[in-house]
């Protein structure tokens, strides 16, 4: 499991790092377009339901870890999923790869 560290006094969160991976270029591009945005994601029932969602901009500390030391092949379309949701006033989602094929498709 990879972990985002975010904050300056640092909250982290866990994801996959496949998952993470996605989420950190999609970050990354808004970032370097001086973009700031939420970013949002559903908190699984089995560890206690909600959700999270995190003012995301350059002033505020980020980081990624990852447990594998390879990075994994980018799916272009999951980015474009990620990268569309952003533009919404509610932010970027973070889905799964499943779902964005879905979401895609459904387009």
């Amino acid at each position: 499991m990879g972990r985002l560290i975010y904050g300056n006094a640092p909250q982290e969160y866990e994801f996959d790092d496949r998952t993470l991976s996605h989420v950190k270029i999609a970050i990354v591009t808004k970032l370097r377009r001086h973009e700031s945005f939420l970013l949002n994601w559903q908190i699984p029932a089995e560890h206690g339901g909600g959700r999270i969602s995190l003012w995301i901009s350059r002033e505020v500390p980020l980081a990624f870890v990852f447990d594998d030391s390879t990075p994994p092949k980018l799916n272009e379309r999951w980015m474009e999923v990620l990268l569309q949701s952003s533009q919404r006033t509610g932010g970027m989602a973070i889905v799964s790869e499943a779902e964005a094929e879905t979401f895609l498709t459904k387009g």
